[in-house]
């Protein structure tokens, strides 16, 4: 069934293919929008790091210099998470977990295959 706006400007609904996207208006499964962002280039090493800056005194731990694209990192987030046993984010291509967890990350990302290490002391 499809619908058009009152206008006739273009299309509004349609169950042909389920779900649009907002910006190109292509089905979801076709949507190349959000795939499009490249993937960090580096020198292949991810580094685990604490910062305490603007939080506060409340420590996180990040992790940068990941080579993957969002939903890969969001996946990478959540398991990184679980395995700590705490909250946290994923911010312009950085991990961030709650509290000092360097150690235990460390070893997840290394387990993982990543060549990961220290820094910031």
């Amino acid at each position: 069934m499809r619908k058009k706006s009152a206008t006739g400007s273009g299309l509004v609904y349609s169950t042909e293919h389920g779900r649009t996207c907002p910006s190109c208006a292509k089905p979801l499964a076709q949507c190349s929008c959000g795939q499009k962002k490249a993937i960090a280039k580096g020198d292949g090493i991810v580094r685990v790091s604490r910062e305490t800056k603007g939080r506060r005194g409340s420590g996180v731990t990040l992790i940068t210099g990941l080579p993957l694209a969002e939903l890969e990192l969001a996946a990478l987030a959540k398991q990184l998470k679980q395995r700590c046993g705490s909250g946290g984010t994923v911010k312009n291509e950085i991990i961030e977990v709650q509290g000092d967890q360097r150690d235990v990350v460390l070893a997840e990302l290394i387990r993982l295959g990543y060549q990961a290490k220290k820094a910031g002391g």
